[in-house]
């Protein structure tokens, strides 16, 4: 278990890094190694990617990886960076609110000074829950926060835009994602995560609309960082990007080897074995 003063400093500490003028940029982690290397580069948190995460431990994206297997992973990772670390925990891993609840107890436990928990319903009958039924599950996870005494950062997550907004009007897009980011925020939740919204306008139009932070997840294609920030994100992350493009390493280098029987694709740069071996030392 954590000290629980240490982990309250560091959920404050991680609302506070959501700043408009100067966001918090979170190249997302999906093993200890990972999130080492990015508190190395200089993260100012360390954020999972619950793709990354699913997919080191054998499991697709989607609520199939087992709760258990997720929160060990976050212990590990938080017990293994200083700085705050934001888990995803996908959409609760749990059939209802007092599970949502339940997991976010026990990914306290495990470390994490704030959570993800998107509105995307995998095996329900239409691609997002209904609003309520969502803000229940955020009002879960905010009372766990309170009731260990941890204000564990609240991440709600719309994805009208991700799954849902292809052929409507953006414009109706743009007031659902509205809409229901703020009865997110009315049940508890700290800021608003909108995935698939890169462009300046739609940004700066739902940072205006949300009266807490918003973040937005970025890619090769996106604006830079910069740009998103005047926009008025305050929080930019990365998602599955880093992971994917790991894997999609190791698809070249093997390839390589196994077709041409050279090695180019091996070539890692400063980071030897012995740098390698060594960042996984204490």
């Amino acid at each position: 278990m954590n000290d629980r003063n240490d982990l309250a400093a560091r959920a404050r500490l991680l609302h506070d890094l959501h700043r408009r003028e100067e966001p918090l940029v979170l190249p997302n982690a999906w093993d200890v190694a990972s999130a080492r290397l990015v508190a190395g580069a200089g993260a100012r948190a360390v954020a999972t990617t619950s793709s990354g995460v699913a997919w080191s431990l054998g499991a697709p994206d989607g609520d199939r990886l087992d709760r258990r297997l997720a929160v060990e992973l976050v212990a590990r990772i938080a017990a293994a960076v200083t700085v705050p670390v934001t888990a995803d925990i996908e959409a609760g891993f749990a059939v209802d609110a007092a599970g949502v609840g339940e997991t976010v107890r026990l990914v306290i436990e495990a470390g994490a000074a704030g959570v993800n928990i998107e509105d995307t319903d995998h095996r329900g009958p239409g691609p997002l829950r209904p609003v309520a039924e969502q803000a229940a599950r955020l009002a879960a996870a905010h009372a766990a926060g309170e009731s260990a005494g941890v204000p564990v950062f609240v991440n709600a997550r719309v994805d009208v835009f991700l799954g849902g907004a292809a052929g409507r009007p953006h414009a109706e897009s743009l007031r659902e994602t509205l809409d229901r980011g703020r009865a997110y925020l009315d049940a508890g939740a700290d800021g608003i995560f909108v995935p698939g919204v890169t462009d300046p306008e739609t940004v700066a139009a739902l940072a205006e609309g949300l009266a807490a932070p918003l973040n937005v997840m970025t890619g090769p294609g996106a604006p830079p960082v910069a740009e998103l920030a005047a926009a008025g994100a305050a929080r930019i992350s990365v998602g599955a990007g880093l992971a994917q493009a790991a894997y999609a390493l190791v698809e070249r280098a093997a390839g390589e080897l196994l077709r041409t029987g050279t090695y180019t694709g091996l070539d890692s740069g400063d980071w030897s074995f012995g740098r390698l071996n060594a960042l996984l030392e204490n």
